[in-house]
């Protein structure tokens, strides 16, 4: 704790209320610790707004095990009580707040942290990336500031690694009912993409589950080249567990481009549901204005709350709202809004047993993970192969708590995250609805993330990363959906790719224009129906390790025109008014091994000739014009803010000069 840290602990109770309800139950946010309460930018004034400030500190819960809101956190019943029948855990958490929360916008403004990071300054404010944003850089523009949201961060996954700014939640470890261990299987796979001899058994640098036997013999490594190729097992004698027990050591080396793949027995998980029941707790409390001091002071700044999740924390929403967390403990709806960005089709291993959350799911990079799974869509569907039934929003449409929503996808998740499955039928031949109060914006010729420019080579990429830098419509997007939520004034009409157009294909459909330098994919993210054992679905724990797996569901991509870019989906100016063709697929360079898959998350970017150049626009001045025009279209649709113009102006004739200074 910092130096003058202020500990505050939870509000007296009126003793009116406990009269009226004497049945009522401890508040699930106990007590609120505060570690640093300071002004942003030295106290800098944003419009209307005024000045904001940052609190920091750390969020304790009591929930009760018992309750109906909580029948769903996995193993919560498992988990160690105090003396009032409670399970305890904790959380970090960041709020940027209004110095005076009456003049901010009344909107919460959360993001679920994707693997312990902060990203929603950089993402709605252009700032510099930062985990801990204090500089002018850092801050950029001051959009969300000037609008007058409250930001607000909670720590939700329990292996991010305890090193601030980066954002956890501490669980209690269940336990069989007579104490004794749980145990259970656990699978660890990884690509390296170097030859190196030791390969953690978390993913990337999240705690590992530890091996709980290292001599037992059901303890398997193999090694396979394609993701559903035949495994090799690689003999014991070979390889074995690090001292620490959490890691795979092999002194001959493991070979780039590989698909290694570990399965073991370990024990103790914690309870990672809990991380979800933070989220809907703290955002509950701080809307009802019945958070511990200080925070019982933003109220008027918490009439209601907007979730923001992109990727990983993306698919966290998908899944929060299926297994039923937007409903709190009192029957109320926690966010009125939900923006699930760049999720694909996916939801997530964020509350089962041995869960490990940041496991995703990539074209070749970790493998048949619980991560796209029946059902992808809003509504409800049928899968004729295994007769299950289900749909993402039917639980939160039973419950009345549905929130607005807006999900965002680029092309990069159509190949690369199953986007497609979340609005077409499962043979693909069909396009299904939305859910009533869904919309849906697909950034054509987009990465996972927005690009950046000029296009960079990479040691890791086949071909130039995407320029195409659709994170313009983050901004006019928010201004939107605040629109939606305080006035119900209609959003902009979704724009995505369907089957009925012709905009979505099969992969092998796709039309690229064939040039002599460009292999264009022959394999993308399939997605398999995957058997994790008669538990899975009803308790939450896996047995099948790897997953029994049945057949695929169809996976479509977007359709490109004559120049290779993508005919449905929303345009930036870039992709409206071409230099280049930008693509939602990249392959591996061969340097790192498998060059013929897709490398994870990055587009490609190929440029027009001078030539092509110059006969389409003849001269810079007409070629700008054209990119005027576009982005005043899309203003007045609200696609994009007024504000942004100059700017993107500014983006297309940096793109023209050097398309130009090309040899």
């Amino acid at each position: 704790m910092r130096p003058g840290a202020i500990t505050i602990g939870s509000v007296t109770r009126n003793l009116l209320a406990l009269l009226l309800l004497p049945l009522a139950l401890p508040a699930a946010v106990t007590r609120i610790e505060i570690t640093e309460r300071s002004p942003i930018l030295e106290g800098r004034a944003f419009g209307k707004t005024g000045a904001y400030e940052r609190l920091i500190g750390k969020a304790y819960f009591a929930v009760d095990p018992t309750a109906a809101a909580n029948q769903d956190v996995v193993n919560l019943k498992l988990a160690p009580r105090n003396a009032k029948g409670l399970v305890e855990f904790y959380a970090d958490f960041v709020l940027f707040a209004p110095r005076d929360p009456a003049k901010g916008n009344g909107t919460i403004l959360f993001e679920v942290s994707n693997r312990g990071r902060k990203g929603l300054v950089s993402v709605f404010n252009r700032g510099a990336g930062s985990n801990d944003p204090r500089t002018a850089a850092e801050i950029g523009d001051g959009l969300l500031f000037e609008k007058g949201f409250l930001l607000a961060w909670i720590g939700w996954q329990f292996d991010v690694p305890r090193e601030p700014p980066l954002m956890s939640v501490t669980v209690p470890i269940a336990r069989k009912p007579d104490g004794g261990p749980i145990t259970g299987v656990v699978r660890s796979d990884f690509v390296p993409d170097d030859a190196i001899t030791r390969i953690s058994l978390g993913d990337r640098l999240f705690f590992p589950y530890k091996v709980a036997d290292p001599n037992d013999p059901g303890n398997t490594l193999t090694e396979r080249s394609l993701a559903n190729g035949p495994r090799r097992v690689i003999p014991r004698s070979q390889w074995k567990f690090s001292e620490d027990r959490g890691a795979v050591e092999k002194t001959s080396g493991f070979e780039s481009g590989k698909i290694y793949e570990v399965v073991y027995k370990s024990q103790d998980p914690p309870v990672t549901g809990l991380g979800m029941a933070g989220i809907r707790d703290l955002i509950a409390a701080l809307k009802a204005g019945t958070a511990p001091a200080p925070l019982h002071s933003l109220k008027p700044a918490a009439r209601r709350a907007l979730a923001f999740g992109s990727s990983q924390s993306g698919r966290f929403l998908r899944t929060f709202l299926y297994q039923g967390f937007n409903k709190d403990e009192q029957g109320g709806r926690v966010f009125d809004g939900m923006w699930i960005n760049v999720a694909g089709g996916g939801r997530g291993n964020f509350n089962h047993q041995f869960a490990q959350p940041s496991r995703d799911a990539r074209p070749f990079f970790n493998f048949y993970y619980a991560t796209d799974i029946f059902p992808f869509t809003d509504l409800e569907q049928s899968d004729p192969v295994t007769g299950m039934k289900g749909g993402l929003l039917l639980r939160a449409q039973k419950e009345g708590v549905l929130p607005k929503i807006f999900y965002t996808n680029s092309a990069y998740e159509y190949y690369g995250r199953a986007a497609s499955l979340m609005h077409t039928s499962l043979d693909g031949k069909a396009d299904a609805p939305l859910g009533p109060t869904s919309r849906l914006y697909v950034m054509a010729g987009g990465n996972h993330g927005p690009g950046s420019f000029p296009p960079r080579p990479s040691k890791t990429t086949r071909y130039l990363n995407n320029a195409n830098d659709w994170g313009w419509f983050s901004r006019g997007l928010l201004d939107a959906f605040q629109g939606w939520l305080a006035e119900d004034k209609e959003p902009p009409a979704s724009m995505y790719p369907n089957v009925a157009r012709k905009e979505l294909v099969p992969l092998s459909q796709v039309r690229f224009p064939k040039r002599p330098d460009v292999k264009t994919p022959t394999r993308l993210h399939d997605v398999y129906r995957l058997d994790f054992g008669p538990d899975f679905r009803t308790r939450g724990i896996v047995t099948y390790e790897p997953p029994k797996m049945g057949p695929p569901f169809t996976v479509l991509v977007p359709q490109v025109d004559a120049d290779g870019n993508d005919i449905g989906g929303l345009k930036t100016p870039q992709v409206a008014v071409p230099l280049a063709a930008h693509t939602g697929w990249n392959l591996r360079n061969p340097a790192i091994g498998s060059p013929e898959e897709l490398f994870s998350m990055v587009g490609s970017y190929f440029p027009f000739s001078k030539e092509v150049v110059i006969q389409r626009y003849q001269n810079k001045q007409a070629y700008l014009a054209k990119v005027r025009k576009e982005a005043q279209r899309l203003i007045a649709e609200r696609y994009l803010l007024e504000r942004d113009l100059p700017a993107l102006e500014a983006l297309s004739a940096k793109e023209w000069d050097w398309i130009m200074a090309r040899q």
